[in-house]
């Protein structure tokens, strides 16, 4: 998946995130409201039977017997008793009612309020990887950048080496022309980083040769290998003798040092 890929992903994953994160809250804030009335209808509930009784108490007629006694007939006591009981019943529905109704909001805020902080902490992660993902896009930005820009500068070095080495091709010289000349060489993997003794940054394809043998500039195809340009030179490389750059250390390694025959261009 590429880093562009995974931006996207990534920021519409949190978009969602936060999208539910405010969906909770916004439920957990209506549970509360919800269990604050609760709470002070139970209180309201209870404060208003208290009073009642009290009422009752006052008034002389809370007592089933007083009311059956001071009755003056069977029907006026059966209204008095059934009074009782039905004021009775109405509070303690209400009150059993707000009971349960806090019992139950108590329970669900408490989930909504545990729900909302694990979508607060995957909201926190998947924000720091999108920070993460943005910053390696920059950094990748600024290498491809830089990239650019030693190629270019690889480039016109590599020209200007190619054009002294077609100048030396073209002049009379002991051995002839280059061009197309196979030369038996010994050559040997590395892998450091930097530049060149030319200016150039060490790459693939960049070969390090003995300039008195194979002039800067030239171009060669190496078997095994493939296309290189002359564009270093070494201490330790003197006369048929190349170095050949490799990105990573095993893959010098795994060329280590052959006898090839190079042809040159």
């Amino acid at each position: 998946m590429s880093l562009g890929t995974r931006l996207e992903e990534t920021r519409a994953g949190l978009e969602r995130l936060q999208a539910r994160t405010q969906s909770i809250s916004a439920k957990r804030a209506e549970a509360d409201d919800s269990l604050r009335l609760a709470r002070r209808t139970l209180t309201l509930s209870q404060q208003r039977l208290a009073r009642r009784v009290l009422l009752l108490y006052e008034q002389g007629d809370a007592d089933p017997m007083a009311v059956l006694v001071g009755a003056t007939s069977l029907e006026e006591a059966l209204t008095g008793l059934e009074s009782i009981h039905r004021v009775a019943s109405q509070d303690r529905l209400v009150i059993e009612q707000a009971e349960t109704a806090r019992a139950r909001l108590i329970v669900a805020t408490k989930r909504l309020a545990a729900q909302e902080a694990q979508a607060r902490r995957a909201e926190a992660a998947t924000s720091a990887t999108l920070a993460a993902l943005e910053a390696a896009r920059r950094e990748r930005a600024a290498q491809l950048a830089a990239f650019r820009v030693t190629r270019g500068s690889n480039s016109a070095t590599i020209s200007t080496l190619e054009a002294e080495a077609r100048a030396l091709a073209a002049a009379p010289t002991q051995g002839g022309s280059l061009s197309g000349r196979t030369l038996t060489v010994s050559a040997t993997g590395y892998a450091l980083k930097g530049r060149t003794s030319t200016g150039v940054a060490v790459g693939y394809g960049v070969v390090a040769v003995d300039p008195s043998v194979i002039p800067l500039g030239t171009k060669m195809t190496i078997p095994g290998y493939g296309e290189g340009v002359a564009a270093d030179t070494g201490g330790a490389v003197a006369g048929a003798r190349i170095d050949l750059w490799f990105p990573t250390e095993a893959e010098a390694l795994a060329w280590g040092t052959r006898t090839v025959s190079i042809t040159l261009h």
